[in-house]
């Protein structure tokens, strides 16, 4: 059984599961990267920036300490944006990691190496490590609330999947098992990408038909490389699939759709983020899977797309144009 958790990121879903767990009986620790909002958190228990509305309960344990999170726990909950995540593993490296447990609710793919999170995560810490990553179509403020929700735990390790199924499992909050890593990281991973594609959509005004092509669509890019990549076809259809996508896609609350939204109304990226508290992981991520298609000749013709409106300014309109134009082939 797990004893004691630390959840490394203060942002929504760091946060939402550090609630979460303390409610489920399990004792917390919830750490943040800024010292002075660390301070902010403790005094107020309120995480105005990244999950308004929302008190964190006084039992759970607020630190600025890496060292302290890390020691005293024997689950290591690492709730950081992708971009960030190498840092952080090598601060966590000194602290006798290898004898803990770590699940990761990181979405993204390393632009520079494009490896997976689970990949940099073994990287760091060492190919020996528990490691076990969680999945699905969670808007954080939502599980926070106590709405009903799912999601999927992968890991070869099957001990460790049904411990953490047994520790976050609860009346709203259903957790379910995999083993395929492959397949519920590239899920979480491109969704972002095509939830920034339906922002577009709604930003040029189109209607739901639009929307849900795109959707479907998406998910043909998703399952391909995921198969490439050695996924099982059947995770794509699962929570950390399709659910999350259809989330992710027509959310009002969803960050991703909200910046192609914005790229569709005539604004850059760099004003786009520059306007944003938290991190929309669509955006770097794009960028990585855009040149896995490439490496492995697949098609990816909406990850293209949107690769080309974010970094070479392409028209959006001309964008959907010339995916609409494309050679007809069979479904």
């Amino acid at each position: 059984m797990i004893k004691h958790v630390s959840v490394i990121g203060d942002g929504g879903w760091g946060t939402t599961l550090a609630i979460h767990l303390l409610k489920n009986g399990c004792p917390v620790t919830l750490w943040s990267p800024f010292p002075k909002y660390a301070k902010i958190l403790k005094k107020t228990r309120k995480n105005k920036k990244f999950l308004p509305g929302v008190t964190i309960p006084k039992k759970i344990k607020i630190t600025d300490c890496l060292k302290t999170a890390i020691e005293e726990s024997d689950l290591i909950v690492l709730a950081i944006p992708s971009q960030y995540i190498k840092n952080i593993l090598k601060k966590i490296k000194k602290f006798n990691s290898s004898t803990k447990s770590f699940l990761s609710v990181v979405k993204g793919i390393d632009t520079a190496s494009l490896k997976r999170m689970s990949e940099i995560i073994h990287d760091e810490l060492g190919a020996s490590i528990k490691l076990a990553v969680l999945s699905g179509p969670t808007i954080a403020n939502e599980v926070a609330n106590g709405i009903p929700s799912a999601a999927v735990v992968a890991s070869r390790n099957r001990k460790l999947t049904k411990t953490i199924q047994k520790t976050f499992n609860s009346p709203t909050f259903r957790i379910y098992t995999n083993s395929d890593i492959i397949g519920v990281e590239v899920a979480g991973s491109i969704k972002n990408i095509i939830a920034i594609a339906c922002g577009v959509c709604d930003g040029l005004g189109f209607g739901t038909n639009t929307k849900s092509a795109i959707v479907t669509r998406g998910l043909a890019e998703m399952t391909r490389l995921g198969k490439t990549l050695g996924s099982k076809t059947k995770t794509f259809s699962g929570l950390s699939g399709l659910g999350d996508l259809a989330t992710t896609c027509f959310s009002p609350q969803s960050r991703n759709r909200y910046v192609g939204e914005q790229l569709a109304k005539g604004k850059n990226i760099k004003q786009i983020t520059a306007s944003m508290q938290m991190v929309a992981e669509g955006i770097s991520t794009v960028k990585a899977v855009y040149h896995l298609g490439k490496k492995y000749h697949l098609a990816m013709p909406i990850t293209s797309e949107v690769f080309h409106i974010i970094y070479k300014r392409k028209n959006p309109s001309k964008a959907v144009k010339d995916l609409m134009a494309r050679k007809t082939k069979s479904e």
